[in-house]
């Protein structure tokens, strides 16, 4: 006759899904830094919307067409989407292992 195994008490070791400080999910542990990129890309992506619909620049309607701080404005926007790119890549990089 042939013999069973009988399944072991122990589980085999799993990597514990929960969200840390350090962040195991997409958003967690997302940094100041993180959120305020976040918000300068709204800001952005609403200013396009508006530029695209409606050919209204809110950000050069608040500071002045080319003025020091609406170029300010846009540069961290661009700034923003850079570390936004490299904040995809490294949850890519998590995903896959």
């Amino acid at each position: 006759m042939a013999t069973m195994n009988i399944p072991s008490t122990e589980r085999r070791h799993i990597p514990e899904r929960r969200t840390t400080a350090s962040g195991a999910g997409h958003n967690a542990g997302l940094s100041a830094v993180g959120y305020i990129a976040m918000a300068l890309l709204i800001v952005g992506g609403l200013n396009w919307a508006l530029v695209g619909l409606l050919s209204f620049d809110l950000v050069a309607t608040l500071f002045g067409t080319q003025s020091t701080l609406t170029r300010l404005v846009y540069i961290l926007v661009g700034v923003s989407a850079l570390y936004a790119i490299y904040l995809v890549s490294r949850w890519g990089s998590r995903s896959d292992g």
